[in-house]
């Protein structure tokens, strides 16, 4: 009995022994964290958060992979909830909701893959591209429709999906499961800041508008008669419809598909007809605007792109302040262009829309006299966009007597050459200088600044060698006197504290390697300073009481650039403007891009890859000739005397009925679609 007792006490201890250890074996960390998150989760695990289910989710927000509002089952209160448990706030946030990109369905495709394999999208993409011609357009099948968990997608009777935008929560799993890109998430924040790529089905005239105007729904509103909506439409791209409908050179029309047929769509006298039509009715009607971030930026230079950068950046929700040097705005718009051509009434009606927008103003301040870049940044501002104009607009505005210094210890070139003549031009160079740039005439450069007591020269040259300015005596007699030339190279960022710039950082373009140069003067080889954004440099960690007399460490960085080829990085490249704009047009889609880049900056975001972007050497699908399209004769534009001789009290161009007519010769294209003559007559 005895012997049984002990023999049963001994098991348990073993039991109990092996228990324990396995307890530490096996013990499983909960983070409190996640358990907390998770347990304010609403457990739906419907995946719209792209992850499995709601603890995964859970473990993402709490390692900061995903936002305290990414589950779209849930509501404001769980956000807040999780907000309070990660110790972060939680602001307002553009609703984002599914649009298919794509306006022709495969039955109405000219030609068609035959498929019989699984009724899948993704199936039908890895056989010959699809169901049709077009390897972009939809396949029609409806996988996206299973995919959404909440009964926001339904496939329409012409074979494309619709959104119910009630319904649509934005969770992307339409997005994601789409072998076509043809549907995604959209929004105006994403619309402004992203550029094209190919996969985008774009008409050819969009491609064509520098400022990227969706002119084939404006054209159709039109036709319509929802001038409201049209309008709308065109100042989603477009800050300055009315006056830019007077002055465009209408590169679209060049590209217009109507020119294999016959005459191009008068696309730009359109575009003055809804704008006059707002104007005359004397009733602003405003783009969408993202909901405030309250984040300050600024603009510098009143012109066409600065008040373009302010107006984007506005409607992205951000608090956005122009300096201007004179007394008034529009830049060179209203310095240089005949009235006959542009009445200042239109400008002016256009900037008050911009103003109205949400954009601060404040004239005669000078950059680099009555303030600075890092003073700008002290007060606050998150980031600085520069956008000054070029040699042109200080010719207009008569301000070539004194030097430009938009950037600390930055001088163009020009002022430097004309300071040897020119006394009121004092430029105060340091011991390091950098000169980017600067061509047949660096060795006057070199020798002025040797008289002014620089010690060291480093020329950043984006040329090869072999492609040198000059011959083998001129490069012994620069480097005698201390230059070194960096060839293959371009300048990608400034680097400065305080009041100081302290350093460039340039890419080897062959290599892609960068490097960091030390200086404390910059001279820039152009007519005009670059455009750049400056904000405060990145700290390896946030202080939570950051001393206000701590020095600021400051950053200037270039804006993105398409891809047209791998040398295009850096300053003074074939993308960058030399002097001037070549057309309002293409400096309010320079505006548009530096607001979309302090959007990234200010908030860490990557740029866009720009690998797939379209530019001028991308080869697309086009057509080469139309069938069954009739040809009719294109509306031309004969601008009356005065308003009081039109049909129409608020155009000064076409009729009511003119603009329909012409509205209706719009083929609607995609890719390689169209719409056909008997599509539209029956």
């Amino acid at each position: 009995m005895v012997q049984s007792i002990l023999m049963m006490g001994g098991l348990g201890i073993a039991i109990g022994t092996v228990l324990v250890i396995a307890s530490k074996a096996f013990y499983v960390y909960e983070d409190p964290k996640v358990v907390a998150i998770n347990d304010g989760l609403p457990g739906a695990n419907c995946g719209g958060c792209g992850f499995p289910g709601c603890s995964a989710n859970a473990e993402a927000i709490a390692k900061g992979e995903q936002d305290v509002n990414s589950c779209v089952a849930a509501g404001e209160d769980v956000a807040l909830a999780i907000a309070a448990i990660m110790g972060v706030s939680v602001s307002d946030k553009e609703p984002e909701f599914a649009g298919p990109g794509c306006y022709y369905s495969k039955d109405k495709a000219d030609l068609n893959y035959i498929y019989h394999g699984i009724r899948d999208c993704r199936a039908a993409a890895m056989l010959m591209g699809g169901m049709k011609v077009c390897r972009i357009g939809c396949l029609g099948l409806g996988t996206c429709v299973t995919a959404c968990q909440f009964g926001a997608l339904s496939m329409g009777e012409d074979g494309l999906p619709k959104v119910d935008q009630e319904k649509c929560t934005g969770c992307g799993a339409c997005e994601k499961i789409c072998p076509k890109n043809i549907i995604r998430l959209t929004s105006v924040t994403r619309r402004i800041i992203r550029e094209y790529t190919r996969s985008d089905c774009i008409t050819p005239c969009q491609r064509a508008c520098p400022s990227g105007i969706d002119i084939k729904e404006y054209v159709r509103l039109i036709k319509e008669g929802d001038y409201h909506g049209s309008l709308q439409v065109i100042k989603e791209r477009m800050p300055f419809p009315t006056v830019i409908s007077r002055i465009c050179p209408a590169t679209c029309e060049f590209n217009c598909r109507r020119l294999l047929q016959d005459e191009s769509v008068a696309i730009n006298n359109l575009k003055r007809f809804v704008c006059d039509f707002e104007m005359n009715q004397d009733k602003r009607i405003q783009p969408y605007k993202a909901p405030e971030t309250g984040k300050k930026l600024a603009v510098i230079g009143g012109g066409v792109e600065g008040l373009s950068a302010a107006y984007f950046s506005a409607r992205l929700g951000h608090d956005p302040t122009v300096f201007e040097s004179t007394d008034r705005l529009g830049g060179i718009l209203r310095m240089a262009i005949a009235r006959e051509r542009l009445s200042m009434d239109v400008l002016d009606w256009d900037i008050q829309g911009i103003l109205d927008m949400g954009v601060n103003v404040k004239t005669e301040v000078k950059a680099g006299v009555d303030f600075t870049i890092p003073g700008l940044l002290k007060e606050g501002f998150e980031a600085v966009a520069v956008a000054t104009g070029g040699w042109d607009s200080r010719l207009a505005r008569n301000d070539i007597y004194t030097p430009a210094n938009v950037f600390p210890s930055t001088f163009l070139l020009i002022d430097l050459l004309r300071s040897a003549s020119e006394k009121s031009l004092e430029i105060n160079c340091g011991k390091k200088v950098v000169i980017a740039g600067g061509g047949v005439r660096l060795p006057d450069a070199v020798k002025l600044l040797k008289e002014k007591g620089t010690d060291k020269i480093t020329v950043i040259s984006r040329k090869a060698p072999e492609d040198s300015s000059f011959d083998k005596a001129t490069l012994e007699g620069l480097s005698e006197q201390g230059v070194t030339i960096l060839y293959n190279t371009g300048i990608t960022k400034l680097m400065g504290q305080d009041e100081n710039l302290i350093g460039v950082e340039y890419l080897e373009l062959d290599t892609g390697e960068k490097q960091v140069i030390d200086t404390d003067t910059l001279i820039i080889g152009s007519g005009r300073f670059p455009e750049l954004v400056f904000v405060p440099a990145a700290q390896e960690e946030e202080e939570a009481d950051p001393d206000p007399d701590k020095a600021l460490v400051w950053e200037g960085v270039e804006l993105p650039k398409k891809p047209d080829s791998n040398r295009e990085s850096g300053l003074l490249s074939s993308q960058d403007v030399i002097s001037e704009y070549s057309s309002a047009v293409t400096a309010i889609n320079g505006g548009r891009k530096a607001a979309a880049a302090m959007h990234h900056l200010v908030y860490g975001i990557e740029f866009q890859d720009r690998s797939d972007m379209v530019t001028e050497k991308t080869i697309l699908q086009d057509v080469r000739f139309l069938n069954h399209v009739e040809a009719s004769p294109k509306n031309l534009l004969v601008p009356a005397e005065n308003r009081e001789e039109t049909k129409d009290d608020f155009s000064t161009g076409f009729s009511t009925d003119q603009a329909h007519e012409e509205a209706n010769r719009c083929l609607r294209c995609g890719l390689v679609c169209y719409e056909k003559s008997g599509l539209i007559n029956g």
